[in-house]
């Protein structure tokens, strides 16, 4: 968790918001970019502990290993849009971030 690669928003009505790249559903917020940061790394502790005790891989760092190689699937566009509203809808930065989280928990939750 120490690893993982925090970003900061800045935020209208709460200051600051934070996320991770491996976990984007975890967040925090703060009126400065510094507290964010650090109520962020809180945060992600806590979900990562949180994983750990319900049985769960939490993700390695981004920096852990760099993504090379590529599959390509071909979707209808109502499954596209599916997809599409269900990543916003999660907090993912786009599709295929949504799908390879997705697979990736299914088949390492089976381990």
């Amino acid at each position: 968790m120490a690893d993982y690669r925090i970003m900061l928003e800045r935020n209208e009505k709460l200051g600051f918001i934070g996320s991770a790249v491996e976990l984007p559903t975890v967040f925090a917020d703060a009126k400065t970019p510094e507290n964010c940061y650090k109520e962020t790394e809180e945060a992600l502790m806590v979900a990562v502990a949180t994983m750990i005790e319900c049985g769960q891989r939490p993700p390695q760092p981004a920096s852990a290993g760099l993504r090379t190689e590529q599959v390509n699937v071909r979707l209808t566009a109502e499954e596209k849009l599916l997809f599409a509203n269900a990543a916003m809808n999660l907090g993912f930065k786009g599709v295929s971030d949504f799908i390879r989280n997705s697979a990736l928990d299914r088949v390492l939750s089976r381990h």
